[in-house]
Order: C-alpha cells, then structure tokens, then sequence
C-alpha cells in the first residue's frame, strides 16, 4: 500500500515536471513569434494609355426650328465623316442624342427679348485604342471651323479621357515585386538587430492606383501599389 502511494507521488511529480517543461515551452515559442517586423513594399510602372475616349458636343442657336433642324444635320454629318476621313472605323463613333431647347417654354428663364430661341445639341462619342490617330484628330479639327463648325467637350478641362485597362496583366509582377521591396527592407532591419528574416506572417496586399504622371501628359499613366507585410524574425 505504502509502495503505491509512493508510485502515485512519483507519476505526479513527473506530470508536473513535464507540464512545466511544456508550459516554459510554450512560453519560449510565444516570445519568439513575438519578435517580427511590420514593413511596406513598394512597386511602380509607368505605362502607356491604351483607350481613349472624346465626348464632343455641338451647339447651334436660332430661332427657325425647321432652318436649325436642317443646320443641325448637315453639320453632324459633317463632323462623322470628317472622323471617317481621319482614318476611325464606324464602331470608333458614337452619335449621341440631340436635344433641342425653347427658351420661351422655360419657365425658369426670366431673361426678357432672347435673342435666339431655340438651343440645338448634339453628342458624338470617339472611342478608339490608337491613341496616337486621335490626338491628330485633336489637331486637325480646326479644319472644321472653315465650315462654321466649333467642336466642344464636355469636359472642358480635359477633352479627351485616357484609359488604362492592362492593370490585371501588371498585378502579378507587381507584387511580386512589391514583396521582393518589402524582404529588403526587412532584412536591413534584422542585420541591424542581429536578426535573420524568416517566413512572412502577415500579408496585406494594398490598393492599385492609376494616376497621370502629370497634368501636360495624361496619356501617360502611374500605376502603384504599396503593400504591407509582417515578417518573423528569428536568432
């Protein structure tokens, strides 16, 4: 009897010493995934524009709706072949909606003895992935004033928008170099605090921003993206 109550001390005596060998253990393993580095990655491209789009409105006044109707048209037609003429493809141009206004059924219009009536508008949309050919465009639709034809935007201070739509054939060179910025600037830190960098922890990948690299050059586009990492750092 006396035996097995001595065998009952021993195997608690061992159960405690394992415990304690296990909970040290643990603590150890918690301090060192404690020790880790929070670090941003940086990755840039500069690229190209690859759509452009110009909303282009004309205006005409008078106050013979059938005689501005008639302007209206030949105009419009005008303008579409002078793009054809360009060099752009009928699925490059879209014609919009005309709308035309009468002051005199304008209740809100208090302006007494207008001078035109009637506020003729129509909408043309050029849609075209050669950039170049449009800008030229840009230039030669002066030609259309010898008409009596004045093209304006509907985004007066920028004519035409400029796109770039590649951003999922740049995502994963991009990270990857985003993490490979990150790495360095981990391991820089743990040469200086005696550390190696070892597996990453956390990531958390950030936003893709596409920006004009400046305001002359909007054909020019900065696509960025900044993500940040944890890395563990180990002895």
């Amino acid at each position: 009897m006396k035996n097995f109550d001595w065998l009952k001390v021993v195997v608690l005596a061992l159960a405690i010493v394992i415990a304690g060998y296990f909970v040290g253990n643990m603590h150890k393993t918690g301090k060192q995934y404690d020790r880790y580095v929070q670090v941003k990655g940086l990755s840039e491209r500069e690229v190209k524009a690859d759509l452009a789009v110009w909303p282009i409105n004309i205006v005409l006044t008078g106050n013979d709706l059938a005689t501005l109707k008639g302007q209206l048209e030949n105009q419009n037609e005008d303008v579409y072949q002078f793009f054809v003429q360009q060099g752009f493809e009928p699925d490059e141009i879209t014609r919009g909606m005309v709308n035309i206004s009468d002051a005199n059924a304008n209740q809100y219009n208090t302006a007494q003895n207008n001078r035109f009536r009637y506020v003729a508008q129509s909408d043309f949309t050029v849609r075209t992935r050669e950039i170049e050919k449009l800008q030229k465009a840009l230039e030669a639709s002066l030609e259309l004033m010898s008409k009596g034809i004045v093209l304006g935007s509907k985004n007066q201070w920028r004519p035409i928008e400029y796109v770039y739509t590649g951003l999922n054939e740049l995502k994963p060179s991009m990270i990857e170099e985003a993490t490979k910025n990150a790495r360095e600037v981990a391991e820089k830190f743990a040469r200086d605090s005696n550390s190696e960098v070892g597996e990453i922890r956390i990531a958390r990948q950030g936003l893709f921003s596409i920006n004009d690299r400046d305001q002359n050059t909007p054909q020019i586009k900065i696509v960025r993206v900044v993500s940040t990492f944890d890395f563990q750092l180990e002895d």
